[in-house]
């Protein structure tokens, strides 16, 4: 086998293995938004129901819904991070000893894109919804306490 061919064959295996961890990053986001609908449905669902020491079921849910949006947004800012740098610098670098670079060619393309568009990634409406069902949990926990924080001044 060639170096050439052995070139080629990292840049396969790279190449395969990125849209592997893209894939992968979906189903993650996935699981996310479904875990998020529930909570926030079951939040709906307990209101006025008093857990322990006067707080309710539907603040507990919010404090846990607002967690979990924040390992969503954490989530997905590392796997952006690993996409971008782990997946694609590498596969810049591999791609400069072939005769075509596909990769570095696609992102030249989306770069002059975003410049003259102001393009809105796809990646950044993922953020913008978690802060979004962050923001309904957090709505929800300040809902669930009004009653407790009037009761404590009666």
């Amino acid at each position: 086998m060639s170096e050439q061919d052995l070139i080629f064959q990292q840049y396969k295996l790279y190449s395969e293995q990125k849209e592997s961890f893209i894939s992968r990053s979906f189903m993650v986001n996935r699981f996310y938004l479904c875990l998020s609908v529930i909570l926030l449905i079951v939040m709906q669902l307990t209101k006025g129901t008093v857990f322990a020491y006067n707080i309710s079921l539907s603040s507990l849910i919010a404090v846990i819904g607002m967690g979990s949006t924040m390992l969503w947004w954490a989530n997905m800012d590392a796997y952006n991070m690993l996409i971008k740098i782990k997946f694609s610098k590498v596969l810049e670098e591999i791609e400069k000893q072939l005769p075509v670079q596909p990769y570095a060619d696609e992102y030249k393309g989306i770069k002059e894109y975003r410049e003259n568009k102001k393009m809105f990634l796809f990646s950044d409406m993922q953020k913008a919804f978690a802060v979004i069902v962050f923001l309904m949990f957090f709505v929800g926990l300040v809902d669930s306490l009004i009653p407790v924080i009037v009761k404590s001044f009666v």
